[in-house]
């Protein structure tokens, strides 16, 4: 696997003897500050991770997950992961045990996290020692929610192939380099048609997908430290401030202006 990271992430290393082993995924409420991490760890149980402010990035050796408050990260048993906070985060954690997967996915996955399902997930994780019959059937409730809750491709894959790896780490650095995937082959020594070939074939995307999703990554996590909409637009590469509201309203449901107004 390559050694070129996406920026300002630690990538958990699974073979790492040191990583700390958590048998049971905890279910609770905690706050994270801006820039804050929980370094990689794994746990016997599946886990939900959800940001109810600030945005939540998960991150594995396959790839970093992203998610603002409208979604919710399922992380499988066993996967080794680790936490980063792009502002003030308020997360909620749902444990769930290994042989209870409502949702039927063995490999991290972004959820679209609606009104009724944030309710559940917040009041569930509110008294983590409450072991009511009220408080189970809330999870019975919230299950059923999980299984009807849309997945949305809100990934920004690790690639394997250097070439491939070279060119993302260039638009990484600067997200709002024009350059097209002919410049930036002829800038790393590899051809467009290689390096089409290897998003699609790694990434099952084009490479102006991918670069739209890194860009949005990188949009949260400006706003997230409370940067104007206009200088996200023009730091990211859209070539006008409407155009990345409008594509980041496509994609989580809101507008960046009112991105830290969301209800906590």
């Amino acid at each position: 696997m390559s050694n070129i990271r996406h920026p300002n992430i630690r990538h958990p290393n699974i073979r790492h003897p040191s990583m700390r082993h958590t048998p049971s995924a905890p279910t609770r409420a905690q706050q994270l500050a801006a820039g804050e991490r929980i370094d990689a760890h794994r746990h016997d149980d599946h886990q939900i991770v959800y940001a109810g402010s600030g945005v939540l990035a998960v991150t594995t050796d396959a790839g970093t997950w992203f998610a603002p408050g409208t979604r919710a990260i399922w992380v499988p048993a066993g996967t080794a992961h680790a936490h980063r906070a792009h502002g003030r985060l308020d997360l909620h954690l749902v444990g769930l045990p290994a042989d209870d997967n409502p949702l039927g996915l063995d490999a991290p996955t972004v959820l679209a996290v609606g009104p009724l399902l944030r309710e559940l997930i917040l009041a569930y994780t509110r008294d983590p020692a409450d072991d009511s019959p009220e408080r189970h059937r809330l999870l019975a409730v919230l299950r059923d929610q999980l299984r009807a809750s849309p997945q949305q491709p809100l990934l920004l894959p690790t690639p394997t192939d250097p070439r491939l790896a070279e060119v993302c780490a260039l638009v990484h650095a600067d997200p709002a380099d024009p350059r097209t995937l002919a410049a930036l082959g002829a800038a790393t020594g590899a051809s467009e048609r290689t390096l089409s070939r290897l998003f699609r074939g790694e990434f099952g995307m084009t490479f102006p997908q991918w670069r739209t999703q890194s860009r949005l990554y990188h949009a949260l996590r400006l706003l997230a430290d409370d940067v104007p909409v206009t200088t996200v637009a023009h730091r990211c590469g859209w070539s006008s401030a409407s155009a990345f509201i409008d594509v980041f309203h496509r994609s989580f449901g809101y507008t960046p202006g009112t991105h830290n107004r969301r209800p906590r």
